[in-house]
């Protein structure tokens, strides 16, 4: 029988020789040798096109020094760059110097570029906003402290008004002394108390005041355990004079040496792809530090969860933002999530939890899955949920197409540094008479961290993640996967170059590829021993479709087309093989386990010679408003180049 016959090149002809040196002396030489040699022959095999064909491939970004940092979030804007967001980059000497970075990176040339960024951005929120912008709410007003570390005591104060007429704002450096310890206490930031609500009874002609607060951290002036308190007392404000005296004082209950967990910030940001620049909105009402951003269907944004400004997660104040006036307002009704909860814009404009989430909160509230009605606030659990106690730290994802309305969340842990880590993956149907998780096939491991994210071909691509708590005991997962919704089916896919776990993610990107970022290891052994360095290398996923062979399809009109929900574009092609389908996907926003941007929308379409038309779905729950990547796919499953389209908001913005 004849044996198939292939051209060798140079590299890999020197390859084959020197493993099979390696091979000849490994008897004399040990393991070390044969560990060479199997090295050089995985590197042989991920190289070979059948291999690449099947599984894909990775390849590592070259970034100049000047532009490595410390990537927590990565969001794709519309004009094909990727914003990359350190902040402090969990380092909290570059919050005390005050280094907050971001990087903007183009995958087209790998070009970058320094961003001034204004605030600690360290795990804020982001979204996608309907004219392009990127809403960026939240981030980090102080570095948390355990109990050993904690040199001053401290804790929450209270400041009420009672003054209906007018507010107060106290500076950072207020002090404030107990009328009954006598201990003076030293606010960390500035606060402003709104002024009292006045009500007056139309009948009886009644006016009734309600006191308003506001909370602030303070510490005491000195070190030592003598300056903590432990009871409730009503606290004098330094520098008040007249009736202030009366009507605003602060109340503050155990100031103490407790760990002081990380604070969150008001400030808001508009990060504008044009002018590549922040831009300062009106901050939000609460802080926050782990919140989740969700965009609307009106492309107003929904703020929702976070540490709080004391280190307390947001007791259930969720948040609008308006991107036309660059104003927050309260939801009239509370409901409690853990930090970074999974929030998805799903059908009749209501959000459905997945039960993902990222870190903070206690274990027995806001755990469980289900659908929330914005305007009534009610919220309909659903059930089905396997190993519910592990949805910590799991990655949840829309998948393709959006209008099947089908969740799958992925891998998770247990709550806190909880060892527990499951490889189970759940999926959901919401258009089901009587929703309910289902179990998918488990992935590659167990693993919490995974990254997922949505391919053209309707495909998703999972990666990474770790065995246990922020990589622990050496437990990075060096595996990788894609699943097929249509037969609920995966297999394996290259093994990434990395380990990746808390603080790392994925996104899409316009070209087909997939880019990864981060990881934030604890500990850099396996017995736990030394401190991990941040992984501050990117690499790109070549999916298995872009080594199929042949030309891939074009779509030759590159100018972005506004085209309103329901309306049609047409555009001229290029190829060799027919289109099969169309695919509007929304950029990714990713951090903390959480993207809930993404999302593939099926488009209908029709074929003329040279061209195609696509039509939009009128649904904005479905399409909400904002910048997409068009897509179409020919019927080798292989996507064109993605180009962009806007999709407008109420009023055309």
């Amino acid at each position: 029988m004849n044996q198939p016959r292939f051209r060798v090149g140079r590299r890999t002809r020197r390859m084959a020789v020197g493993s099979a040196v390696v091979l000849a002396l490994a008897g004399m030489n040990g393991p070390a040798l044969w560990g060479y040699a199997s090295d050089q022959y995985h590197d042989y095999k991920i190289n070979q096109p059948e291999y690449k064909a099947r599984n894909g491939h990775w390849d590592m970004v070259d970034v100049p020094d000047e532009y490595r940092i410390n990537t927590i979030h990565a969001a794709l804007l519309h004009t094909g760059k990727v914003l990359l967001v350190a902040g402090s980059g969990n380092n909290a000497a570059n919050f005390k110097a005050k280094s907050f970075r971001s990087v903007l990176w183009d995958p087209e040339k790998n070009t970058f570029k320094n961003i001034p960024t204004p605030k600690d951005l360290f795990c804020a929120g982001h979204t996608q906003l309907p004219d392009g912008k990127l809403l960026v709410a939240g981030g980090t007003q102080r570095y948390e402290k355990l109990g050993g570390d904690v040199a001053k005591a401290g804790g929450l104060m209270v400041v009420h008004n009672e003054d209906p007429d007018k507010p107060i704002t106290l500076p950072t450096g207020t002090r404030f002394t107990g009328k009954n310890n006598g201990k003076t206490f030293e606010s960390r930031d500035p606060v402003l108390i709104p002024r009292a609500k006045k009500v007056q009874d139309e009948q009886s002609r009644k006016v009734t005041v309600t006191v308003s607060t506001a909370r602030v951290y303070v510490e005491a002036l000195e070190k030592g355990h003598k300056f903590e308190t432990g009871l409730t007392d009503n606290y004098s404000i330094e520098g008040l004079k007249g009736t202030d005296t009366r009507n605003v004082y602060g109340i503050a209950n155990k100031l103490s040496f407790d760990k002081k967990d990380f604070q969150g910030i008001k400030d808001a940001y508009e990060f504008d792809p044009v002018a590549e620049r922040y831009v300062t909105v009106d901050p939000m009402n609460e802080a926050r530090w782990y919140p989740t951003l969700t965009t609307l269907q009106d492309g107003k944004v929904l703020s929702v969860s976070g540490l709080d400004e004391i280190g307390q997660v947001v007791p259930g104040k969720n948040e609008v933002y308006d991107p036309k006036t660059k104003k927050w307002s309260y939801l009239p009704k509370e409901r409690f999530f853990p930090t970074y909860p999974a929030l998805f814009l799903t059908d009749k404009g209501r959000i459905f939890y997945t039960g993902s989430n990222a870190g903070y909160g206690p274990a027995d509230k806001g755990r469980v899955p289900g659908v929330w009605d914005l305007g009534s606030n009610d919220f309909t659990e659903v059930p089905g949920m396997s190993d519910p106690d592990t949805l910590e730290t799991s990655m949840s994802v829309l998948l393709p197409p959006a209008q099947d309305q089908r969740y799958m969340v992925l891998g998770g842990g247990g709550v806190g540094e909880d060892k527990k880590a499951t490889a189970r993956t759940r999926i959901i149907d919401l258009h089901a008479p009587q929703p309910r998780f289902k179990d998918g096939p488990d992935l590659y491991a167990k693993a919490r961290y995974p990254s997922s994210v949505i391919l053209p071909d309707d495909t998703v691509l999972t990666t990474n993640g770790s065995g246990d708590y922020r990589g622990r005991s050496d437990s990075n997962v060096l595996k990788a996967e894609i699943y097929d919704p249509k037969d609920n089916s995966r297999h394996t896919a290259a093994d990434p170059l990395v380990g990746r776990n808390y603080h790392s993610g994925a996104l899409l990107l316009p070209d087909g590829r997939v880019m990864t970022f981060g990881s934030d290891s604890l500990f850099g052994d396996k017995a736990n021993s030394r401190p991990a360095t941040f992984q501050q290398e990117i690499d790109l996923y070549t999916p298995p479709y872009l080594f199929k062979g042949g030309a891939r399809p074009e779509l030759k009109d590159t100018e972005p087309k506004t085209v309103a929900l329901g309306g049609k574009a047409t555009y001229r092609t290029a190829g060799p093989r027919p289109v099969a389908k169309a695919r509007l996907i929304r950029p990714g926003s990713f951090t903390h386990v959480t993207n809930v941007e993404q999302r593939s929308i099926a488009l209908d379409f029709t074929k003329q010679d040279g061209g195609v038309t696509v039509t939009l779905p009128k649904d904005s729950t479905l399409v909400p408003p904002g910048w997409y990547m068009l897509n179409v796919i020919d019927d080798h499953g292989i996507p064109s180049p993605a180009v962009w389209l806007k999709v407008p908001g109420p009023n055309g913005s």
